[in-house]
């Protein structure tokens, strides 16, 4: 007899248990190893990203079994709004989406119609086959799908900051994650995420997605600028990525090591 599987919590019940914002990291190596490194380190949730990093179905598929066994929520970000591209996410096992470039409600609506099985939504029946039910494992997965995917949809442009109270109103839409450097270059002032104006867009969407009972999150490495949205009202928070921790630890540790004072003394023949 095959085991009895239940689904794993995903984004929305994390946030619904917190008192407090949840910290995030994000994998952007591609590599199961980093992921799992990454979970165990104490975040409450990790971002695989699929939109800026080199990582494929397989890959995916790889992080979200390595980092099962920790106590953290992976998150994955497809690198479209595409029904096509969701249903494979949702297949390998994915439960929670942010779904990038969404600036109206149309477009928020599709996203959420992406993520659903008929007659709410538009999903491929493929659970027989397929790891998010564990292979039908699952018991009555197809009627209970829609409880366990949260979906989020991803505020990084002037216009959807413009149309953020249409978006978070979308039925379906759980809550929603901000990109402030794609919504500083759409602004006009392109790598400067803590531009006044920037910051106060970030700001608006927070207020307007917690005004609709949603959730809001947003992006931010510098950890003053994490800090000041969390204080504003955001619900969870990407605060580094294993790239940038790397790039920057490698660094630091090659300058400390190239500096006059710590080079060795050259050697004489």
């Amino acid at each position: 007899m095959s085991f009895r599987v239940e689904p794993d919590p995903s984004l929305k019940d994390a946030l619904e248990q917190a008192d407090h914002p949840l910290a995030g990291i994000w994998v952007c190596s591609a590599s199961p190893l980093i992921a799992e490194i990454c979970a165990g380190a104490g975040f409450d949730w990790l971002f695989i990203d699929g939109e800026h990093s080199p990582n494929d179905l397989q890959n995916i598929l790889a992080q979200l079994q390595a980092v099962r066994s920790y106590p953290i929520v992976p998150v994955v970000r497809p690198a479209v709004n595409d029904p096509v591209v969701i249903k494979q996410f949702l297949d390998l096992g994915v439960q929670s989406l942010i779904i990038p470039m969404v600036n109206d409600a149309q477009q928020a609506a599709a996203a959420v119609a992406a993520c659903h099985y008929p007659p709410k939504g538009v999903r491929g029946v493929g659970s027989a086959l397929a790891r998010s039910a564990r292979w039908n494992r699952i018991p009555d997965y197809l009627t209970r799908a829609d409880e366990t995917i949260t979906v989020m949809v991803q505020i990084e442009a002037d216009e959807a900051v413009r149309n953020v109270q249409a978006i978070v109103e979308t039925e379906g839409v759980d809550g929603i994650f901000i990109g402030p450097s794609d919504l500083a270059a759409s602004m006009g002032v392109i790598g400067q995420q803590n531009h006044p104006d920037v910051v106060a867009a970030v700001i608006k969407s927070i207020d307007a997605a917690k005004a609709a009972g949603k959730y809001a999150g947003v992006n931010a490495f510098d950890q003053k600028t994490a800090r000041q949205y969390m204080d504003a009202g955001a619900d969870y928070v990407g605060v580094g990525a294993d790239v940038a921790l790397l790039a920057r630890a490698t660094e630091a540790l090659a300058a400390s090591f190239a500096s006059g004072s710590q080079a060795p003394a050259p050697k004489s023949y």
